[in-house]
């Protein structure tokens, strides 16, 4: 379809009301939207609380909070709130860490964490810091996500296999799955090969099908059909080829009685240790960042080309999270996969994610004898599946395409966050984009200076006249988007005629901003860009002075 005929769909779009008349208005489409949100989340929260070190009652009880409590109140209007595969590696990072061997005294002494955590969220946002999301270089976010990917697998192949690894390092746990591969639980393995299969050909072949019910939910209906043949629910033994393995419903979901007895209350009596000071800045962080670049990603897709309030909605996840922390549950963010399939399902106002919660408090209350019945190998495929969608080669080619540069930002990230953990990952990353900017011409001095001239034109052409500086890089995309908000209905000039570099960050905002400017019938025009030099082949890609070649 055209530009042209997407912009006329979004003109004749009516603009859905927000609060309690936008509800009235539109439940119909909340209801089912959210209905089947929940059942794409249910596998998902119950794999990423295992993974994480958590109950798995911890992963929907963060569900139910984002729905029901951070959904109303939140910035963003399409975006799904609870736990995400991007925290895992810092959740059980954390529970190890303080646990000491103890996973029961890990958790209790994490959710501590993610309370204090939650507070600098809440205090981000009083400070309006949620645009500085903008600040980190795209290179080394991807290759932050593509890292977690990495660590998901290596943690989760084990489990998948029926086997518990001795290593805990990642690259440890890789070097291990052979040994796995040998000792496989082949009943427990059968669970886990099969679940991966139907997520990797169930979209391929049974697409209608899948619109219907989601792939991860399939995997884990046929699980329990195979683990119920099994009969996993009682201890048994079994022997193959002269071996003989053990069964129990160690290999299944495991729920509390009740509801209330699932609330775990936190354990503050470390909360000033050094380790725990690290996860609480890793938590408040990577969590704010992760939330803040998924609202953005999925403001692209709203059909009604609205802007999240970033402040907003980071308050209301560090709300949320403040409770999930007293309740047991674990750190919540805006979660990619399930807002793209909240966008996909129809959905219009915040209440889809509201109901996506209330449906999720419905399952725990009405089927907990059936989520009992899951086995966690199906959930390890889920996941697995996760984390090769993050860590997927196509990433790199994407990233070789831009530039060699975001090739070697994102790569550093990677290796350098499984060696180490994400924080000095994603610093490594930054590093070396600094290091990238100056070998591609940009002087040191230009590096810290990010004035832009806004001159008022009475050209017929442009009301705005912004003159960019010498380097525009994501060391000063923050300030330019600030600028960009205060000119913000006006038609607009962007000069680049002092500038020697522009890198990928502040090109995809260039791009970004264009697009947004047509789509509303503004005019912008971008004058001395092509006196820089592209080094990749996408239109985002850096550039850099022709002379300076």
């Amino acid at each position: 379809m055209s530009n042209e005929n997407n912009k006329m769909i979004t003109s004749n779009l009516k603009m859905p009301t927000d609060g309690l008349k936008g509800l009235a208005e539109n439940w119909k489409s909340e209801i089912i939207s959210g209905f089947l949100v929940s059942l794409v989340a249910l596998p998902l929260c119950l794999g990423i609380a295992m993974a994480s070190g958590f109950p798995a009652f911890g992963g929907l009880i963060t569900a139910i909070i984002g729905g029901l409590i951070v959904g109303p109140i939140c910035g963003s209007r399409l975006t799904i709130k609870g736990p995400a595969a991007g925290l895992i590696a810092i959740a059980i990072g954390c529970v190890e860490a303080l646990g000491q061997g103890d996973m029961l005294a890990g958790y209790k002494l994490t959710l501590a964490v993610i309370v204090v955590a939650s507070l600098f969220q809440i205090l981000f946002a009083l400070f309006k810091l949620g645009r500085f999301g903008d600040f980190f270089p795209l290179a080394a976010v991807h290759g932050m996500l593509a890292a977690i990917g990495f660590i998901i697998i290596s943690k989760q192949i084990h489990p998948l296999l029926g086997v518990k690894p001795i290593a805990k390092e990642p690259l440890e746990l890789f070097l291990e799955v052979p040994n796995s591969i040998m000792n496989a639980n082949p009943e427990i393995a059968l669970i886990g090969i099969t679940s991966l299969i139907i997520l990797i050909f169930t979209p391929i072949f049974f697409a209608k099908l899948t619109k219907l019910i989601p792939a991860p939910l399939i995997a884990v209906i046929v699980s329990i059909v195979i683990g119920q043949y099994f009969d996993l629910e009682h201890e048994h033994f079994y022997s193959l080829i002269n071996h003989q393995y053990s069964l129990s419903d160690k290999f299944l979901v495991n729920l509390p009685a009740n509801f209330l007895s699932g609330v775990t209350m936190p354990d503050f009596s470390q909360v000033f240790s050094l380790t725990s000071i690290q996860y609480i800045v890793m938590f408040a962080l990577i969590g704010s960042l992760e939330s803040l670049l998924t609202v953005k990603a999925v403001d692209g897709l709203d059909p009604y080309k609205r802007k999240s309030d970033m402040n907003k909605d980071l308050l209301a996840v560090g709300i949320g999270n403040c409770v999930c922390g007293f309740l047991g549950g674990l750190p919540m963010i805006s979660e990619v996969v399930r807002s793209y399939t909240n966008v996909s399902n129809g959905a219009k106002t915040r209440w889809s994610n509201f109901f996506h919660g209330l449906s999720m408090l419905l399952f725990v209350l009405l089927l907990a004898t059936t989520i009992h019945k899951i086995p966690t190998a199906s959930l390890s495929a889920i996941l697995c599946f996760v984390g090769f969608r993050l860590a997927s080669p196509k990433h790199f080619i994407e990233s070789k395409e831009i530039g060699i540069e975001q090739l070697l930002i994102f790569t550093t990230t990677i290796v350098v966050t499984l060696m180490t953990d994400l924080l000095i990952g994603v610093g490594a990353g930054i590093v070396v984009k600094f290091i990238s900017c100056l070998y591609f011409g940009a002087p040191v001095a230009s590096m810290f200076k990010s004035k832009f001239i806004i001159e008022t034109s009475n050209n017929d052409s442009y009301q705005i006249k912004v003159t960019l500086p010498k380097v525009c890089y994501f060391g000063n995309i923050v300030n330019f988007i600030a600028e960009m908000k205060n000119v913000e209905g006006k038609s607009l000039m962007l000069d680049f005629k002092n500038t020697i570099l522009v890198d990928h960050t502040f090109m995809k905002q260039i791009l970004s901003l264009e697009s947004d400017y047509k789509e509303k019938g503004l005019r912008i025009i971008i004058e001395g860009l092509e006196r820089l030099n592209s080094i990749g082949h996408d239109k985002s890609s850096l550039r850099r002075l022709k002379a300076s070649i």
